[in-house]
């Protein structure tokens, strides 16, 4: 998932706290060094500062920090636009494969420059593709990248467990979601032997292995405190002051956690703050201002695309009862029925955001203005 920048973010998207427009860092002050990458799994995308991008690279529990400025699309100044009708047959014939082989698993937009990356599986390989102006896709060439790389700590083993539909490899769910925040960035996903949830952070430039941070919450469509389903989906963000993710996971609680908690490691227990409504999986989530209020928009499997004012979350009493029937609960949420079959979100600018909308095995990526 791209992060998005609230006002509590945006500063901290630079080193030492200087705002954006201090002069961009060369690539060896964060680290990066020219090496060939090759990508075992396509997963979560997240930049950093200066056209830095984090991929998520699940099957390896590896996340690399890549310098996209030589990739970046050449630009006239103008506002980049991003309107593709068929993304997934854009791809296909870059690639020269059948469309079918084509699965994107994220996209992310640099806040600094405006160009848009993809995470895409392309048949049994792992690519990252970029969009020019003229709303071609391109692949990435990570041969002679500059970049660096962090391991993550105690990643489930890889291989299938269970049988039947139960049947599923731990490792792939080992990076669900990234964001960078505060200096460092976060990941999350499932960690350990008997997989855990589990939000790790890594200060940037990466200089040491980091914290892991195991998590609890009360899943109230559920009826109990849980510890074993990952994050799908987070956003970082200033709740009364004080650094804090916004989380969702599937079925589907949103749960407030304490930044500083997270950073610090062992068992984090999370404040259930709403129940989005069974059933249901959050697939992306992007904040934005609008009239002078910070809003939460989240896109999830099987309920649509849901609107949250930020300024109820620091009055929300926590949910600790079950949530029955597929109810809703918690913070109020407004269903934006103009925007259906979303399965990515990006944004562009303040007035602006990017999607990507699955139907009829069409991938239609659009630019669309923010509700």
């Amino acid at each position: 998932m791209q992060l998005q920048l609230t006002q509590w973010y945006r500063p901290l998207a630079c080193a030492a706290l200087a705002c954006l427009a201090a002069p961009a860092m060369s690539a060896d002050h964060y680290g990066l060094s020219p090496q060939s990458i090759t990508l075992s799994s396509a997963g979560p995308l997240a930049f950093g500062p200066d056209g830095v991008l984090f991929v998520g690279d699940p099957k390896a529990a590896i996340v690399y920090a890549i310098d996209t400025k030589p990739s970046r699309p050449a630009t006239d100044g103008a506002p980049q636009s991003y309107e593709v009708t068929d993304l997934r047959d854009a791809i296909a014939n870059a690639a020269s494969v059948p469309a079918e082989a084509v699965q994107v698993a994220d996209m992310a937009i640099d806040h600094e420059s405006g160009a848009l990356f993809l995470s895409v599986s392309v048949g049994d390989a792992a690519k990252l593709i970029t969009v020019n102006r003229q709303n071609q896709p391109h692949l990435v060439n990570l041969d002679k990248a500059s970049a660096s790389a962090v391991k993550l700590q105690n990643p489930p083993e890889d291989k299938v467990t269970r049988e039947g539909r139960r049947a599923s490899n731990k490792r792939l769910e080992s990076i669900t979601d990234l964001a960078y925040a505060e200096g460092s960035l976060l990941v999350s996903g499932l960690s350990g032997q008997s997989p855990l949830s589990s939000v790790q952070a890594f200060a940037f430039p990466f200089r040491d292995s980091g914290t892991l941070a195991n998590l609890e919450i009360y899943h109230g469509a559920h009826g109990r405190a849980e510890d074993y389903a990952a994050i799908r989906a987070f956003i970082p963000i200033n709740i009364n002051g004080k650094p804090s993710l916004l989380a969702g996971f599937t079925c589907t609680p949103l749960v407030q956690f304490s930044l500083d908690a997270l950073q610090t490691g062992s068992k984090v227990r999370g404040s259930t703050i709403a129940e989005l409504g069974n059933r249901n999986r959050p697939l992306d989530m992007i904040v934005y201002e609008q009239n002078d209020h910070t809003y939460l928009l989240v896109t999830n499997s099987d309920r649509g695309v849901m609107k949250i004012d930020t300024a109820d979350v620091a009055d929300q009493s926590e949910i600790t009862q079950p949530v029955s029937d597929g109810d809703t609960a918690g913070l109020p949420f407004q269903q934006v029925d103009s925007l259906q079959n979303v399965v990515q979100l990006a944004k562009l600018d303040d007035q602006r955001g990017v999607v990507l909308i699955e139907q009829d095995s069409r991938l239609q990526l659009t630019t669309i203005e923010l509700p």
